[in-house]
């Protein structure tokens, strides 16, 4: 009802030229922004200004949220967004930022609950996806993840959890137009869900992280974030999967380089017999 507003809105924001400085955190923090062509990191700088100016950041434990942390996530999350548009991500008001891994909660007894085995600390998160909630994040996770250090994403991954709650629910699946595209989606990621955990249960290997297999919209998460961080490898092993994410995503994300120097073939000249 009110779309025509926010397009006013994002308009005006996008009058304002995009700061230098940014332009070299995403350079530096977020490696697959070095990889895209110039029309797509000129949209991902558009959808870098909307984001940070319609987003609340703030940083927690002690961390002193920097302009170049918020540019380094906002980067990371719009990337998913290359071939879609911002209200994805609709569900997304605050983004709260950590130094490190933090613990969760320890969970309460209900008021009538008596305990029948110890209560166990809270759990380990490095991001948190919350519906009609925050999203929190470790920075140093988030970091190492944009700058393609460690395996995965974290901001990719609780980012899709925010696409998934886009329609209000989260079941792993994201707001989708038609009724065709609602069954192919269930089909084939029913199928593929299956497939993950048989294969976990039997430690086999497989192209997604096996938390994958927890649950259906913890297997959307980790499709989206393979999707993005190793597109090659989830085509070439789960091509149906790959195939109805890039319709979803429109958006074909490039493959990052070999984790190694790939040998070089030997000229007749150098070859030694």
């Amino acid at each position: 009802m009110f779309r025509w507003l926010t397009e006013r809105r994002r308009r005006r924001i996008l009058e304002a030229p995009f700061p230098a400085a940014w332009d070299g955190h995403i350079a530096r923090n977020v490696a697959i922004a070095r990889r895209l062509g110039v029309a797509e990191r000129m949209r991902l700088r558009e959808l870098v200004q909307v984001f940070l100016a319609e987003k609340h950041f703030e940083g927690c434990g002690g961390l002193e949220l920097t302009e170049e942390m918020k540019v380094t996530i906002a980067a990371q999350a719009c990337v998913l967004l290359l071939g879609r548009d911002a209200s994805l991500y609709d569900d997304v008001g605050s983004i709260l930022v950590y130094p490190s891994i933090v613990r969760s909660p320890m969970r309460k007894l209900g008021v009538f609950e008596q305990p029948r085995a110890p209560i166990a600390e809270g759990a380990a998160l490095s991001g948190e996806a919350i519906l009609r909630g925050p999203v929190i994040l470790a920075w140093d996770v988030a970091l190492a993840g944009g700058r393609e250090e460690v395996p995965g994403n974290v901001v990719f991954h609780e980012l899709a959890h925010k696409i998934d709650m886009a329609n209000g629910a989260v079941d792993g699946a994201p707001p989708l137009p038609t009724r065709a595209e609602q069954r192919r989606w269930s089909a084939v990621c029913a199928a593929a869900f299956e497939r993950l955990r048989r294969d976990v249960a039997a430690g086999w290997p497989t192209a997604l992280d096996p938390y994958g297999a927890t649950n259906e919209a913890e297997f959307f998460a980790v499709a989206t974030e393979t999707y993005f961080t190793r597109p090659d490898e989830l085509r070439a092993m789960e091509p149906a999967l790959y195939a109805v994410l890039a319709t979803f995503y429109r958006f074909g994300p490039p493959a990052p380089p070999p984790p190694w120097p790939l040998p070089l073939a030997a000229s007749p000249a150098a070859s030694i017999s």
